[in-house]
């Protein structure tokens, strides 16, 4: 466990450890769960898609590609719950392969309007 004050700035990294000098890494999606097994049922969305859902949330410019930097301000499920659990998807990519999800960056999905019909 990392124990950390209430707002407190986290900072966190990602490595892969690959002899493939060719790979990137991107933080995908993190999510916060009071539930180590369990990220579905009550979680907070950090990030979806490579784009911030929580406005204290942060990419920071890395110093190797097989890198990824990120942080967030340390908070609490409405202090029912002692601990906060992350867990983050990450994808590995080939180096300068701008077709890749890594390159795309944040990816909103527009939302579509339905027909009262359907």
């Amino acid at each position: 466990p990392y124990y950390v004050d209430m707002n407190q700035d986290l900072f966190l990294q990602a490595s892969l450890h690959s002899s493939d000098r060719n790979l990137t890494v991107f933080v995908d999606t993190c999510v916060a769960s009071p539930n180590s097994s369990d990220f579905r049922t009550v979680v907070y969305e950090l990030s979806k898609s490579g784009c911030a859902s929580d406005s204290a949330y942060t990419l920071f410019p890395s110093p190797r590609s097989d890198v990824a930097r990120f942080g967030f301000n340390a908070f609490s499920f409405v202090n029912r719950f002692p601990s906060v659990f992350l867990q983050c998807e990450l994808a590995v990519c080939r180096y300068h392969d701008f077709s890749s999800r890594c390159y795309q960056g944040c990816v909103s999905r527009s939302k579509r309007n339905a027909d009262s019909s359907h």
